[in-house]
């Protein structure tokens, strides 16, 4: 399983971000998604990633951030991964505990999706386990 692709366990569907969003819009995003992480995406390429921690370093003090720019507040030194690169590598940059969320792009910088340590976990899971178990009304 490890050596298998990140495009294969990769979520496709990518709830997204622009940089010229405000911080205001990314929180109501956040809130009703129930996400910590969003990849920022300027004319279908990755440019950053805002997260729960972004807007907290950056809000903690100035309680006036709501009308700030995502790409104020966006970090865009961004670990990312190829569709090619294998699942071990996601894997290993998880274990790392620096990252929750890694955005899959192709050669041109595109976004194409994101791997989480959860798609990994579900798609192990179902790989062993075809059906559902426990809570199968639950399990998607």
């Amino acid at each position: 399983m490890m050596n298998e692709e990140v495009r294969t366990v990769m979520s496709t569907a990518v709830t997204t971000v622009s940089p010229e969003q405000t911080v205001n819009d990314v929180l109501a995003i956040m809130e009703r998604k129930r996400l910590q992480q969003l990849p920022v995406v300027e004319n279908g390429k990755l440019v950053g990633l805002i997260t729960s921690f972004d807007l907290w370093k950056n809000c903690r003090n100035n309680p006036d951030c709501a009308g700030d720019k995502v790409r104020d507040v966006m970090t865009t030194n961004v670990v990312r991964l190829a569709p090619k690169d294998k699942v071990g590598t996601a894997a290993e940059l998880f274990m790392d505990r620096r990252f929750k969320t890694l955005p899959v792009v192709n050669l041109a910088g595109e976004l194409k999706g994101v791997v989480t340590a959860f798609d990994i976990i579900r798609y192990s899971f179902k790989k062993e386990y075809p059906e559902p178990i426990l809570y199968a009304d639950r399990l998607v």
